[in-house]
């Protein structure tokens, strides 16, 4: 009886631990503007884990593209081609912006790392080929709660300080940092513009997974820009002629195995529908439009004073 009472035990814990994420919530401060005194301005980003991947990703970007998500699926399911009100559908006509308009995708066991963008409706992405190289002290101190140990990197132009703890044993970190023997729980480059501090630790059952496109453009970091640049220009090309802008792109991505949710293996075609609305994308629903002049003057901050200077 005692071994069939644990093998129910054990079939209960899987069933109750399928699917679920566990996310890290990182209390995030940034210097919109490197040449200016002004106020840092405080985000949530989070760090959802779930089985050997991990998503980065800012709170306010997860809300934004997760109503879109659910938008898109309630229009396919209609099957209407007429613009929709957003503000009809119980959708905010204004989302707070966020600095992390991207968002990260890590293997974590082969501490692959896949930054993802959107540019004119249509997803492109490169993998990271700088490997973050630590140098790790003997300095321990308490940290969030947490006994940690204090780790310095040079990567992306900015010195960082990392604080890592081994009580949680998954090799992972905000943004694109990782790599540590253990989870990072403070993070902060040497010139104070970014500051990332973990203050909790939830379960999230059936956490919004941010899908790969089956078209997503692939790039390489190097030509990042460029290739996002080329997309634009072919999207107004493509208006211009009367089309909706998003024909022709051409060079089909999503080849490391998709999203969270996705494929396991290694050169397979990422599944899932890209979230985006072009009216809502491009500033064509009248709903969002108010919001459109606040988030240009938004990232012209980011821009000024970006997470990665080189």
């Amino acid at each position: 009886m005692k071994k069939k009472g644990l093998v129910f035990l054990m079939l209960f814990l899987v069933t109750m631990s399928y699917g679920q994420t566990i996310r890290y919530i990182y209390e995030t401060s940034v210097n919109p503007d490197s040449i200016n005194l002004v106020s840092l301005k405080n985000e949530k980003t989070f760090l959802d884990i779930k089985d050997d991947r991990s998503l980065f990703i800012s709170e306010n970007k997860l809300i934004k593209d997760s109503l879109f998500s659910t938008f898109k699926l309630d229009e396919k399911k209609e099957n209407k081609k007429e613009e929709k009100d957003f503000s009809k559908l119980g959708l905010k006509k204004h989302f707070e912006p966020t600095f992390f308009e991207y968002y990260i995708i890590k293997d974590i066991p082969s501490q692959k790392v896949y930054y993802y963008d959107r540019v004119a409706g249509k997803q492109i992405y490169y993998q990271e080929d700088r490997p973050v190289k630590w140098e790790i002290t003997d300095i321990t101190e308490k940290q969030n709660g947490y006994p940690s140990q204090k780790a310095i990197a040079n990567f992306g132009g900015r010195v960082w300080t990392a604080w890592f703890t081994k009580e949680i044993s998954i090799s992972d970190g905000p943004y694109k940092l990782s790599g540590l023997p253990g989870s990072i729980v403070k993070l902060e480059d040497d010139k104070g513009d970014y500051k990332f501090d973990l203050i909790k630790k939830i379960i999230v059952k059936n956490a919004f997974e941010e899908p790969v496109s089956s078209d997503a453009k692939q790039s390489k970091r190097i030509n990042f820009n460029g290739d996002k640049a080329a997309v634009e220009l072919e999207f107004a090309k493509n208006k211009r002629l009367g089309g909706n802008g998003m024909q022709n792109f051409g060079d089909g991505g999503g080849r490391h195995g998709g999203g969270m949710g996705g494929m396991r293996g290694g050169n397979h075609s990422g599944g899932g529908e890209g979230m985006s609305h072009r009216g809502a994308m491009d500033g064509n629903n009248p709903s969002i439009q108010s919001s459109n002049t606040e988030n240009t003057s938004f990232k012209k901050s980011i821009n000024q004073n970006p997470i990665e200077l080189k």
